[in-house]
Order: C-alpha cells, then structure tokens, then sequence
C-alpha cells in the first residue's frame, strides 16, 4: 500500500495541471474574425448575442446581397448568408453598401445605400425591417428613403442613433460631406428639426465617409473616416461635444496602417459591453500581402480612453481580442 501513494499523488499532480493548463489557454478572436471580402462592418448587440453586419467587398456590380455573421462570445462566428439582396429591393441595382442596424419594438431593421448614386440617378439610402436579427429583410419603403444630393454629400455610409432622449438620427454623408437627420417613429421618413430645417450639415475637419456616434460619461462621440478608401492613407479620427450636433472638433487620429500588420484601415463602428465601460472598436483593414483595392476583412481590436475620456490609439493586432460572453 505505501507503494501506491505516490503513484496517487503524481496522478493528482498530473491532474491539477491539466485543469491549470487548460485554464490557462485564453480564446483570442483572431484577426480577421471571419473568413471572406467584407467591409464597413457595423456591429451591434441583440440581448445575449454580438452581430456584424458588413458590406460584402467586391466589385460594384457584384454587390447585390449582404451577409450577417452572429457570436456568442466574439470569437466563434456564424455566418447568415443573404439576408438582403437586389431580388428583394427593386430599385437596387449595384453597389449595396455599409448596413446600419437597430432593433425598435420588436423588429430588427436595417438602412443600406444602394447603386453608388449622383445628381439624378435613382439610389442613396434605403431601408429594410425584419422579424429576426438574421433576416431575411423585406424593403420597407419600395424607394429610397434619401436619394437626392443635400449640402453636396453622397446619401451613403448611414449610422442611426438613438439619443439618451429617444430620438432617433442618421448621419450619413460621402464625398467629404457629412449630414444628420431626425428620423419619423417607423423609420419610413424623416422629421423635421426645430428650426424648420430637413437636413444639418455637420461635417468635421479632414472627414471624408463612415460617421459613428455614441455617448460616454454624458459627452457624445462622434467618428469618421478619412483619406482614400482604396489606398494606404485611410484611417478613423473623431471629435467630443456636448450635444448630437457638435460643433465636432477633430481631436485627431486613432487607427491607422501599421507597416507590421495591416493597411487601409477605417470605416468602424464600436461595441460596448452593456452596462461597463469596456469598449471594442470592429473596422475592416487590408492585408499587407493584397493590393487589391476590395480585399478588405473585417477585424476587432480594444479600444480605450485615457484619464481625461480622450480616446487612446488603436493597436491592431493578429491576435484580436479575447473571447468575452454576454450575462
């Protein structure tokens, strides 16, 4: 029996190391978190499960769908494929882009730009409503919700914000032209402001696309990207104000190229984990090996504030972020 003790203990040891080499090995995401050409990923939070909706990254005539991708943890994807297509939106013909999402009172609805459009085309803004996150997405309205060209700004790259008093607004805006609108309860049009006006122009310095806003300790947030979408340059700045409609000055840049890990990288939106302050900023990027100007992937990275709120660099990394559950 004496013989056996040992043999005991080295079995327990074996064991205890096993549970710490396991509780030791951390999930990460990995960059990029899914597989495939997606950009302009906006992601958001439906109850227990993360979702990112991004524009699939091809040429214009080849974007006539969208896919979503659903985790429950950041790292382990699922991908839900066309859950919105030119089949379904008549007046689409190319280049659908950039979804921005938000749940309201039970339906799940998704705002899209469509056919690249200029002065006297038919396209810009539209809007799609489903009973479910993953879709499929039915076109609300039969027709855009924004097709004219107001204060020089593309009707693309939409963001809907829902402000701490219930009011909803859409920024959008290419061409270096950003611009806010107040949105009517049903999403089927738009409000107008208390001065009389449809649409404020409230384009920062240096922007160029891809606005975002969200509020943190009471100051509002608000983000772009700039430089060329094709090229090394582009890049995401931001501004803080007191209120939806700035002034937004620039306060300066927070993610760009890194020569060891990736170029091109811009169009974000950000993640916060309800009720912390722990923020996580999805973008897409292009691989150092590719030069095509539609090779981008969609990334995750943390991001985070100094003591006086201002926002630290971005680093971008291979390796992600490390897999976090929602309660």
């Amino acid at each position: 029996m004496k013989r056996l003790v040992p043999i005991i203990c080295l079995l327990a040891f074996a064991c205890q190391s096993q549970k710490e080499d396991s509780a030791s090995k951390i999930e990460f995401s990995g960059n990029p978190v899914f597989q495939g050409w997606y950009a302009d990923p906006e992601a958001i939070i439906y109850g227990n499960t993360y979702w990112i909706y991004p524009t699939y990254s091809d040429e214009f005539e080849k974007q006539v769908f969208m896919d979503a991708f659903s985790s429950k943890d950041l790292v382990n994807w699922t991908k839900h494929e066309r859950i919105i297509d030119t089949a379904e939106v008549k007046w689409a013909k190319k280049a659908m882009w950039a979804p921005g999402v938000i749940s309201k009172d039970e339906k799940y609805y998704l705002f899209f730009a469509a056919n690249d459009v200029h002065e006297g085309e038919i396209g810009g803004i539209g809007v799609a409503v489903s009973d479910k996150p993953e879709g499929p997405f039915k076109d609300l309205l039969g027709k855009p919700l924004i097709n004219e060209i107001v204060n020089d700004s593309q009707p693309i790259d939409q963001y809907i914000f829902k402000d701490s008093d219930e009011t909803y607004y859409m920024y959008y805006g290419g061409w270096g032209r950003c611009n806010v609108v107040k949105l009517n309860k049903d999403f089927t049009g738009l409000l107008p402001f208390e001065d009389g006006e449809m649409y404020k122009e409230v384009t920062p310095q240096d922007y160029v696309e891809g606005p975002f806003m969200f509020i943190r300790e009471g100051k509002y947030y608000f983000m772009w990207s700039e430089g060329g979408w094709t090229g090394p340059d582009y890049r995401v700045a931001y501004a803080i104000a007191d209120n939806p409609f700035g002034p937004f000055e620039r306060e300066g840049v927070i993610l760009q190229q890194d020569e060891a890990i990736a170029r091109g990288a811009g169009h974000h939106s950000v993640l916060q984990i309800p009720n912390a302050d722990e923020y996580y900023i999805v973008y897409h990027r292009r691989p150092l090996e590719e030069t095509h100007h539609n090779h981008r992937v969609t990334c995750i990275d943390k991001m985070e504030f100094d003591e006086n709120g201002k926002i630290l660099p971005v680093k971008m990394t291979f390796e992600g972020i490390e897999a976090r559950m929602l309660d």
